[in-house]
């Protein structure tokens, strides 16, 4: 069955929860230049929550389009590739000088090539798999570890620029990776175990309430380690196995 292109046309609704998307990523980059950097942090998470929103809203409603998808795009690199740069450079990275913002501007260029190679190579790679953190998730790590920070012992807050640096950095590497991240998008897993995935749903919606600001960064850091950790040991290991059951055995 031959699958259905996006239209041409201009629809409101998700590319009005695109604009919202925007306009908090255009808020973070205000408040970050203002120095306040915890404020600017929150509104980077709901820029993601509203970019979360904008394509499932497009699917359901079936208004998705060429346009919104450009739109989006545009959107995510202004929200999720400039203003955690920019607050990075705000909040530690200055203390660098050029080198600080050499750092931050590495972040927002792989950042922009990492969209890129999403809008021309999504339709090869299929829904079960991101090639390369989202940008949105290196944007809500960068907010989560502006939280973190406020709750790390005085003693280790010298090294924090250092830790800041290796951050933009880091990201901006598993950004243009070829780590293979779990998109969500399919849900046969959920659908086979109900009752298991919404026993771990709830265990870690109690962390995320109990310790929100300890708990946010900690999950961006598992996930970004979870997709290391299949890309580099679980699918080598099962290609290996796969190999050797499609070899013939000698006698």
């Amino acid at each position: 069955m031959e699958r259905k292109r996006p239209g041409k046309g201009i629809y409101l609704l998700p590319n009005m929860i695109t604009t919202m998307s925007l306009f908090f990523g255009f808020l973070a980059l205000v408040w970050a230049m203002q120095g306040q950097y915890e404020t600017s942090a929150v509104s980077l998470l709901l820029a993601a929550l509203m970019d979360g929103l904008d394509g499932k809203v497009a699917r359901l409603t079936n208004t998705a389009s060429e346009f919104g998808i450009h739109y989006d795009s545009l959107a995510d690199l202004a929200a999720f590739g400039i203003a955690p740069a920019v607050l990075l450079w705000q909040w530690q990275l200055q203390q660098f000088g050029r080198t600080g913002i050499a750092a931050a501007f590495f972040y927002t260029a792989c950042g922009a090539l990492r969209l890129a190679r999403f809008n021309t190579n999504s339709a090869a790679v299929g829904k079960r798999f991101f090639i390369g953190l989202p940008i949105p998730v290196g944007a809500c790590t960068v907010a989560c570890f502006v939280f973190f920070a406020a709750h790390l012992p005085a003693f280790v807050l010298a090294g924090l620029p250092y830790a800041v640096f290796f951050l933009a950095v880091a990201l901006g590497l598993v950004m243009v990776s070829s780590v293979r991240y779990f998109s969500f998008k399919e849900y046969d897993f959920l659908r086979a175990h109900p009752i298991r995935s919404m026993l771990v749903f709830i265990f870690l919606l109690a962390l995320v309430i109990s310790a929100p600001k300890i708990m946010g960064f900690l999950l961006c850091v598992t996930y970004i380690a979870g997709g290391l950790a299949y890309t580099f040991v679980i699918l080598p290991r099962r290609n290996r196995q796969l190999l050797r059951a499609l070899t013939p055995q000698d006698n």
